[in-house]
């Protein structure tokens, strides 16, 4: 990385913050591509517009293509130790990667906080994931009900999703989250045409190619899986799960806590969990 940095600042005058940022930038080359340009000021003990000065000093547009090239210095020291290694290792860092890729999709923290602000507020609060996307509905489900009042789990196409739809919307529902994953069932896409229908806004989560199935989302978050194995996996996508959870936690701070303290007492008085 340093040669790097050298060959593109060669000939220029660096100023004293330029060259505080290149400092920072070999002293955490392992993480320097997943930082935000807030964080690298910091670091540096430089302005923002400093930061963005010296990328356009390296020859980039801006301050996330430059973070885009510097994070392709660091990613063979996460293959590196799997070199050769079988289809197993190379799969776990495969889905490494599509973990670090989120760096990019959750950049904008305002885009994160209004779809958790959305899913806050719809009360009840629909989340639609069928056959393969049911695992990560479930896993939003069980949490999201600690915090939210009212959750409702759809993991059933067909009728009885759209009965559960115009339920949720009769109660007072105005969002629906929904999970989608590869091949996109049928059962999916009428249930999320459907929602629409009966008025319905959707937040979805899915995989990066979902954007082909045009403008059925009003929210969108996408995690890219691994297909090299005989089933996806998608690790990403379970990162997202609680990045919403997040999210939606901090639109009802006051809500959520006073829930989750409760829910504290009752399972230590039942002694639910062992430990």
């Amino acid at each position: 990385m340093r040669s790097e940095l050298e060959r593109r600042l060669e000939g220029q005058r660096l100023t004293p913050a330029h060259r505080r940022i290149v400092q920072i930038i070999v002293d955490h080359a392992s993480d320097i591509g997943f930082l935000t340009s807030m964080e690298l000021a910091e670091l540096a003990n430089v302005s923002q517009p400093s930061v963005s000065r010296f990328a356009v000093a390296l020859g980039f547009d801006g301050f996330l293509e430059m973070r885009r090239e510097l994070r392709s210095y660091s990613e063979p020291a996460l293959a590196a130790p799997v070199e050769g290694g079988n289809k197993y290792q190379l799969a776990a860092v495969a889905e490494a990667r599509n973990v670090a890729e989120l760096v990019e999709e959750l950049g904008d923290a305002e885009r994160i906080r209004a779809f958790g602000k959305a899913l806050a507020n719809s009360k009840p609060l629909p989340v639609l994931g069928i056959r393969a996307a049911a695992g990560l509905a479930t896993q939003f489900g069980y949490f999201a009900s600690k915090v939210h009042p009212d959750i409702r789990t759809i993991v059933h196409g067909g009728s009885f999703a759209e009965d559960q739809l115009e339920q949720a919307r009769d109660a007072g529902a105005n969002w629906m989250l929904a999970f989608a994953m590869p091949l996109y069932p049928r059962e999916t896409i009428h249930a999320l045409q459907y929602a629409k229908q009966i008025g319905l806004k959707i937040a979805v989560v899915s995989d990066t190619a979902f954007r082909a199935q045009g403008e059925i989302a009003d929210q969108l978050l996408t995690a890219r899986i691994h297909s090299r194995l005989v089933f996806d996996s998608c690790a990403a996508g379970t990162v997202l799960v609680s990045v919403l959870l997040d999210a939606m936690c901090d639109a009802m701070p006051e809500r959520a806590e006073a829930r989750l303290e409760a829910g504290d007492r009752s399972s230590l008085k039942r002694k639910v969990f062992i430990r």
